[in-house]
């Protein structure tokens, strides 16, 4: 698949993406599964095998099919796309710890350091919503592993970054409203009922993804999101090249990723869609990505 080499083109091909099946892998895709610390992992992957690697983790009550439009347009790119199931997440659902307790961030951490030491490194890693916290992190603690770092609709907040969540932000000064349990169900009844407005064909899989996804995973996973690290003066000291990808129309208002991008020094690019430019503007986020990996490029090579 070619990448157009205009903005304009890329918004256009956006402007008319087909349906499709969100349950079936891009064609040439080779599932996988990977023993991580915390597990057994669903994984796959896509494209040549010597090209540059990148590296795609979802988020929380996400998978590795939230990259469905977006991998096959960087493999034809000549890259080498690999991503995998949080644990408890989906085709994941049987690792991590039994219960709501146990999920920390040591514990992904650990997942993400071992898969990519899997590959070969250094790699183009992105992190989608959670997981660009804990992408965050790995970049923090063992920078040779990363070539570039991309924060894909990561809260761009420290602390209880469900305070600045738009319109019902003022909801976490309530303490029976930020318990875990709680906001976690809220995360699953947006899905379940379409609050976010997806297509048809998204819904039927995301409520089906749902149906595997162990709940404790969600409700622990929203307890580490109360507690985000403060990371800005590290990531700004790194050499990695830095990008940080919001929707217009995102959880968070786009002046405080473009805010958080200031603070932590990288390159910030806003589409006019939701919390999921991988799904509805594959083909701008592409553009955008492969201009920083080349960027990552000229900088390796001097």
């Amino acid at each position: 698949m070619s990448l157009p080499m205009t903005a304009e083109a890329a918004y256009g091909l956006d402007e008319v993406l087909p349906p499709i099946d969100w349950a079936l892998a891009p064609e040439g895709t080779r599932a996988y599964r990977f023993a991580a610390p915390s597990g057994s992992l669903a994984a796959w992957d896509l494209g040549d095998p010597e090209g540059e690697r990148v590296v795609m983790v979802p988020g929380i009550t996400g998978s590795k099919e939230d990259f469905a439009l977006l991998a096959p347009i960087l493999a034809g790119q000549g890259y080498f796309v690999q991503s995998y199931d949080l644990p408890g997440q989906y085709e994941s659902a049987d690792a991590g710890p039994e219960g709501a307790e146990g999920w920390s961030y040591e514990l992904f951490v650990d997942d993400m350091i071992a898969f990519l030491e899997a590959g070969s490194t250094p790699a183009h890693l992105l992190g989608f919503s959670f997981a660009g916290i804990v992408a965050q992190l790995v970049t923090v603690q063992r920078p040779e592993l990363v070539r570039s770092l991309t924060l894909l609709a990561t809260p761009p907040l420290t602390g209880q970054v469900f305070r600045g969540v738009r319109t019902l932000g003022w909801l976490a000064r309530v303490p029976f409203l930020v318990r875990k349990h709680f906001v976690g169900g809220v995360m699953i009844w947006n899905v379940r009922t379409n609050f976010s407005k997806v297509t048809p064909e998204r819904l039927a899989f995301a409520n089906a993804r749902l149906d595997h996804t162990r709940r404790e995973s969600v409700d622990g996973i929203v307890g580490l999101m109360m507690t985000t690290p403060n990371l800005y003066q590290p990531l700004r000291d790194s050499a990695v090249p830095k990008l940080v990808v919001a929707g217009e129309h995102d959880l968070w208002r786009a002046k405080l990723y473009r805010r958080f991008a200031k603070r932590i020094g990288a390159a910030v690019a806003v589409y006019a869609t939701g919390h999921s430019p991988c799904e509805t503007t594959p083909h701008q986020l592409a553009l955008d990505l492969v201009q920083l990996y080349r960027t990552s490029e000229k900088l390796s090579a001097r």
